[in-house]
Parts: structure tokens; C-alpha cells; sequence
């Protein structure tokens, strides 16, 4: 009964809900990123489309929502297309709440589901995102719903803080699950560490010609062996989350207690979120991979609780002026 009185206890916190705004923004824009570039670039007939329509091949049959609105006909397609950019736009802004995210998740998912060769991991790691803004009102704030009900742009009445929570373990599993997958000799300490080498000198995932990239091997093995140790790293994210939440907690001893006061003195989230904020940049900058760094980085503003947001924000607007006003100086 201890045990269930304290579940009870952490799924009925609740927190303010800039911190699930920020979170709804972001996974809209995604989505209209990922549905515009395809529409923008010309190719909704030559990637989405069967072959019997002008496609580049068969496709399989669709889920059962294409199925029973007809099958990949160009209509239905066109139609699906757009549905998930409106439903995406409307998510951004907050119009429509939790309906609306739903009708987000189901045409995002129908329309990057036509056709799997032409899909990514992104397309599922920014649905389970958005079916995880269905467990809480995500336009309580800064959204059109809440200007339509309050009057006002902001509305500080507290959600539940474990969907956010949910987002965070989401991400740690990704990332625990890919490190594990790279259990190869061009991955793990003792191997070559050439991994990102040869996959920057890939044509099919280079934005340009990387052959420059020969000049700074060294460079690329630091940075393979960073990627691995940082990916199976990832579980120490909940841990650093559950210290963070019990600072004064039980444990053994010595151990259990140092390790409490290290991981919070040093902000093992702060941490392990710059090292993937540079990744994910790095992987933007120099190679084509989609929507996927966008998706990634969505889920990092779940790292951070509303308060510590408001006080980095507070932070900043004392810093930077501070900064300015020494530049002026010099």
C-alpha cells in the first residue's frame, strides 16, 4: 500500500504548463516540416503514390484509415497530405485541443505511412510524441484555445507532470536501444571507431562531398566513441531525474548518497543535453537526414521542469544585458 500511495502520489503531480506548450509547438512544427518539405519539393506523386498512379513502386496496402477512406488512390493521398499540414498547423498554434491532436497523430501517421522506403524512424518517435500530448490538456497555454477562453494568451492553471516525464523516457530509450544496436567493431572502445567516418563518405546521407573529413580522422573517432559512450549512457537520465526529485532520499549509505550529491552538483542533465544539442547539430549541418534532429531535440525541452525554464529565462534577461552593456563599455 506504501508503494501505491506514493505511484499515486508522483502520477497526480502537477506543474505549469509552459513546459507542455513549448513541447506542443515544437512536435507541430516538426510535423509541418516533415509534410511541407514533401509538398514544397514536388514529389507526393513519385514517393507517396502507387506506380499504377505515377509512384516509383507498388505500394502495400495502408492502414486501416487509408483502407477504409478508399485505399492510395492520388485523391486520398492529396487528401491525407493536407489533412496532416492543417491538423499539424492548427497543433502549433493550439487551436482545437485534444481533438485536434488527435486528428494531428492519425493523418500524420496515414500519410507517412504510405509508403515505408520513403518513411524514417523520425515519422514513429514524433507520433509517439504526439499520442503522449493526448494524456494532457496540451493547449491549456499560449494557444488560440486558451485565447478563446480566457481572453488572454497564458493561462497558468498546472497540468500533470507525467506525460513530460514520459517524454523523457522515451527519449532515454531511444537512445539506450540505438547504443546497444552498435555493438560493431567500428563502434565500441577497443574497435576502430571509424563509424561516423565511413558514414559521412556515404553519398546517400551527405549534404556535400566529405572527403575533407580524411583530414580530421582523428576527430571523427573522439566523436564516434562520444556518440557510443553518451547513447548507453542515457539510462543515467532517470537516475539524475529521480535525485533531482528525492535530493535527500534513502539509500545505502556512502554510495547511494555520493553519488546523490555528485549528480546533483554537477546537473548530469545539463550535461548530457549540450552533448546531444551539438550532435544533433552536427548530424543537421553536415548530413541529410530528415526531420530526425528537429524530432530529437523536441523532446529535450521535456529535460527541464516549467520552474527551472522560468528560471534560466529569468537568468538570461540578467545576463545578456549585463553583456551588452560591457560591450558597450569596450
Amino acid at each position: 500500500m506504501k508503494f501505491w500511495s506514493r505511484l499515486v502520489e508522483l502520477f497526480s503531480t502537477q506543474e505549469h504548463p509552459r513546459a507542455l506548450a513549448f513541447f506542443r509547438i515544437a512536435l507541430g512544427l516538426c510535423g509541418v516540416y516533415t509534410i511541407a518539405t514533401v509538398m514544397l519539393h514536388g514529389v507526393v506523386d513519385d514517393v507517396w503514390m502507387d506506380v499504377a498512379h505515377g509512384g516509383y513502386r507498388t505500394l502495400k496496402r495502408g492502414n486501416f484509415l487509408v483502407e477504409w477512406l478508399g485505399g492510395t488512390s492520388p485523391k486520398m493521398v492529396w487528401g491525407m497530405s493536407i489533412a496532416a499540414l492543417v491538423t499539424a498547423i492548427l497543433v502549433t498554434i493550439g487551436a482545437g485541443g485534444r481533438f485536434m491532436v488527435f486528428a494531428y497523430l492519425w493523418t500524420f501517421t496515414a500519410a507517412t505511412d504510405f509508403n515505408s522506403q520513403a518513411s524514417g524512424s523520425y515519422d514513429e518517435l514524433l507520433s509517439a510524441a504526439v499520442f503522449l500530448l493526448l494524456l494532457t490538456p496540451a493547449t491549456r497555454t499560449l494557444s488560440v484555445d486558451c485565447r478563446l477562453r480566457t481572453g488572454a494568451w497564458r493561462d497558468d492553471t498546472p497540468v500533470y507532470a507525467f506525460p513530460r516525464w514520459m517524454a523523457v523516457f522515451q527519449l532515454v530509450l531511444v537512445y539506450w536501444a540505438t547504443g546497444m544496436q552498435k555493438l560493431s567493431f567500428y563502434w565500441v572502445p577497443g574497435g576502430e571507431w571509424s563509424a561516423l567516418y565511413y558514414i559521412m563518405q556515404q553519398p546517400s546521407w551527405q549534404r556535400a562531398d566529405m572527403s575533407w573529413v580524411a583530414y580530421l580522422y582523428p576527430l571523427t573517432q573522439a566523436a564516434t566513441g562520444l556518440t557510443w559512450f553518451w547513447e548507453i549512457g542515457a539510462p543515467f537520465l532517470l537516475l539524475a531525474f529521480y535525485f533531482r526529485r528525492n535530493p535527500q532520499g534513502r539509500g545505502p549509505r556512502r554510495f547511494g548518497h555520493r553519488l546523490r550529491k555528485l549528480f546533483n552538483f554537477i546537473d548530469f542533465r545539463t550535461i548530457f543535453a549540450a552533448i546531444g544539442v551539438g550532435l544533433h547539430l552536427g548530424i543537421w549541418a553536415v548530413m541529410e537526414v530528415g526531420p530526425f534532429s528537429w524530432v530529437s531535440l523536441a523532446y529535450y525541452i521535456c529535460l527541464f521542469s516549467p520552474d527551472e525554464m522560468a528560471r534560466g529565462r529569468r537568468w538570461l534577461g540578467k545576463r545578456i544585458p549585463a553583456l551588452a552593456s560591457r560591450g558597450d563599455a569596450h
